[in-house]
């Protein structure tokens, strides 16, 4: 087996839209810069997924110099400014209560058309008063933007692989929206890994990733498409969790501002069996 390796970097800049693939990215506390900076809400603040509007799958993604420029078929693109005065909005993520910064009328009306329904878009302050869950992170739980509940989400190939040779299909690794993926190792040896060093830069893997629906859409579209769950809940249900695990929830524990490039060797350490 060759040895491990970064084969691929993705972020997804609104949470639960189509995701940017970079050679390369900076990474710091809270996760890939610009990771799931910007998110779709209800006007009372809770937070939308694919989950229940698959039609953010719809929208495209890009950083620009100006900002995130989104763009989907038929409507002309929306670039939202990195930094433009926007007043706060509180919002909500599963259980936690934070803030985000209201993008304005235009953004609230290009994906409200998308969705059929009033919302508004927010992003992260620049300093995030919400942090990971210290019962998994320790003590110094990470700042977090908008992910569901941890800065990075670590797979492997060899478990895509794995898991598509039990379904009898080729499934790509973007159904799992992962930001990081390590080649040369072994099926679901995430399971056991405790540190990965990619240069100056240290992760720990903290917690399984349990699973929704999100990997039976389409990601292009959104549409039902060819589920996962069934085979993957045969031999990857965790009982503890009470859900379906593949990949891990990772924070950094050195290397903060440093950059992550594609094809960079790890090197891997395992918890004790």
């Amino acid at each position: 087996m060759s040895a491990p390796r970064l084969q691929a970097l993705h972020l997804y800049p609104l949470k639960s839209a189509r995701g940017l693939s970079p050679a390369r990215a900076q990474i710091g506390a809270s996760g890939l810069a610009w990771d799931r900076h910007w998110m779709v809400v209800r006007p009372d603040g809770a937070f939308l997924t694919q989950r229940t509007h698959p039609r953010l799958a719809r929208i495209a993604t890009e950083l620009t110099p100006d900002g995130l420029r989104l763009s989907r078929a038929g409507c002309a693109p929306l670039v939202l400014p990195f930094d433009a005065a926007q007043p706060a909005l509180p919002v909500r993520i599963w259980r936690d209560a934070c803030i985000g910064l209201d993008a304005g009328a235009p953004a609230a009306a290009w994906v409200g058309a998308l969705l059929g329904e009033p919302v508004r878009v927010v992003r992260a302050p620049r300093s995030p008063a919400r942090h990971a869950d210290p019962h998994y992170t320790g003590p110094d739980p990470p700042p977090l933007a908008f992910p569901d509940g941890f800065p990075l989400l670590v797979c492997t190939q060899a478990s895509l692989d794995a898991l598509n040779e039990r379904l009898g299909a080729v499934l790509p690794m973007d159904r799992f929206r992962p930001n990081l993926v390590l080649s040369g190792l072994e099926p679901f040896a995430e399971d056991r890994i405790d540190t990965v060093r990619i240069g100056g830069v240290r992760l720990r893997l903290v917690k399984p990733c349990t699973r929704c629906i999100i990997p039976s859409r389409d990601p292009l579209t959104g549409d039902p498409d060819i589920d996962p769950m069934p085979v993957l809940r045969a031999f990857r249900f965790d009982p503890q969790l009470r859900g379906v695990t593949f990949g891990m929830n990772a924070v950094l524990s050195a290397g903060a501002g440093e950059t992550l490039e594609r094809e960079s060797l790890c090197e891997v350490t395992y918890r004790d069996r």
